[in-house]
């Protein structure tokens, strides 16, 4: 039974996420960490460039895949794709969401930090459920988006 063409993509990341997000949730010990190693200040700034940049080259792949799939269908005789490549282009879709948030929840809380406020476990489990959520759906994505090609 099929709901919607990318149903099981969709229901792929949104299970990702919250099974992530549990894990994160329940795997923190402290209230609060301090995101400075070694209590350096401003020592997580150029962790803070790398996280970022990791970021940028998933969504990168991801947004330049789905492109170019979509892309392609316009030299298909029907201008449209087979059903079974929205699942893949969805959970690639779901990483570039997740990755953008990351980003953005990743600065703002690092700035919130900067300004004296403690980096809570609940902001922790945040970052690392989006960062690794987008990570996820990546990877799941690009393994079903090749099965679809080569079925």
């Amino acid at each position: 039974m099929h709901f919607f063409a990318g149903f099981s993509g969709t229901l792929t990341g949104v299970l990702i996420l919250l099974s992530i997000g549990l894990l994160a949730c329940f795997s923190k010990k402290h209230a609060a960490y301090n995101l400075d190693p070694l209590g350096a200040k401003g020592a997580f700034e150029p962790l803070l460039v790398k996280y970022l940049r990791a970021a940028e080259f998933f969504i990168g792949l991801a947004t330049a895949s789905i492109v170019l799939l979509v892309g392609s269908s316009a030299f298909n005789g029907h201008g449209r794709l087979p059903w079974f490549y929205a699942s893949p282009l969805l959970l690639l879709a779901m990483c570039v969401l997740y990755g953008v948030v990351f980003m953005v929840w990743l600065i703002f809380s690092y700035e919130d930090y900067q300004h004296g406020n403690p980096h809570t476990a609940r902001n922790y489990a945040v970052s690392e459920t989006l960062g690794f959520s987008s990570l996820a759906c990546f990877c799941i994505g690009y393994i079903w988006l090749v099965l679809a090609v080569v079925r």
